[in-house]
């Protein structure tokens, strides 16, 4: 039985991309409608960074900071002292889009899918930003792409399509990041939330937060549930391992759009 342990508690309207930096042992995330950084350190403080941009996903830099995907374009971010640096944007992407989920690739380079900011059309894309900061488009068609991941070997490649509920599967050629064929790798039931962020844990299995739906999942290989952990909080937005021996999964989650009864069942 899993109980899950409250580590911070910022009130964040919308709080995704968990971020472990091994090398500092701190907890990076972003809260994507209030435009705000944040870093847990392993002493307990809790540091914050107000951003330009909405920002939907975050990855380390090797040289140093992070690399964000922000809007419709891809930024470095200098923590010492704080400072933003475009580096690379989007083409042709709607107004109303912006930048959601996303995770590198086991070559380094950065998966994040664009989406509709209202949730109603399908007119979001998948981009990839490789370490040449040479930026791609893969895929659209999306209203709310999210949750990437990729098994050990760097073959396959996950992704999310929440509004349609669905986590979906490509072959992946990890030399040239180029997706093969896609097949749906597992359809959630409405009535448990959508599916939203993921991450792949050492035995290749998927771990997957359920927005509304109050809970994770983590399936087998084969797409089948192996577990599921109740949360006391309705909406579970992503998840991402670390602390000591990346043993601790980190699920940081929502409070937007909800109600005020919501809050006080779910504070």
């Amino acid at each position: 039985m899993y109980h899950p342990e409250l580590v911070c508690h910022p009130e964040c309207n919308l709080a995704e991309s968990p971020l472990w930096d091994p090398d500092t042992n701190t907890l990076y995330f972003v809260d994507i409608k209030d435009a705000m950084l944040y870093a847990q350190r392993a002493n307990g403080t809790l540091e914050q960074w107000s951003l330009s941009r909405q920002t939907g996903a975050i990855v380390l830099n090797r040289s140093g900071g992070l690399i964000a995907a922000q809007q419709h374009r891809f930024v470095r971010i200098h923590l010492s002292p704080f400072r933003e640096e475009e580096i690379a944007s989007t083409c042709n992407e709607p107004g109303h889009n912006r930048f959601n989920d996303g995770k590198c690739d086991p070559q380094g380079r950065f998966w994040a899918a664009t989406m509709d900011d209202n949730c109603k059309i399908s007119s979001g894309s998948i981009w990839s930003l490789d370490p040449q900061l040479k930026v791609r488009k893969h895929a659209s068609g999306y209203i709310v792409g999210n949750g990437f991941g990729w098994n050990l070997k760097g073959t396959r490649m996950y992704f999310t399509d929440s509004e349609e509920g669905k986590i979906y599967t490509w072959s992946f050629d990890s030399a040239y990041g180029e997706l093969g064929e896609r097949t749906l790798f597992v359809s959630v039931a409405s009535d448990l939330g959508l599916p939203d962020g993921l991450c792949v844990d050492a035995e290749e299995h998927v771990w997957s937060a359920h927005w509304d739906g109050a809970r994770i999942t983590r399936y087998r290989p084969d797409g089948t549930v192996e577990r599921t952990v109740s949360l006391p909080v309705p909406r579970p937005t992503s998840l991402a391992f670390g602390g000591n021996n990346f043993s601790t999964l980190f699920i940081t989650t929502a409070r937007h759009q909800l109600s005020e009864e919501q809050l006080r069942e779910a504070p």
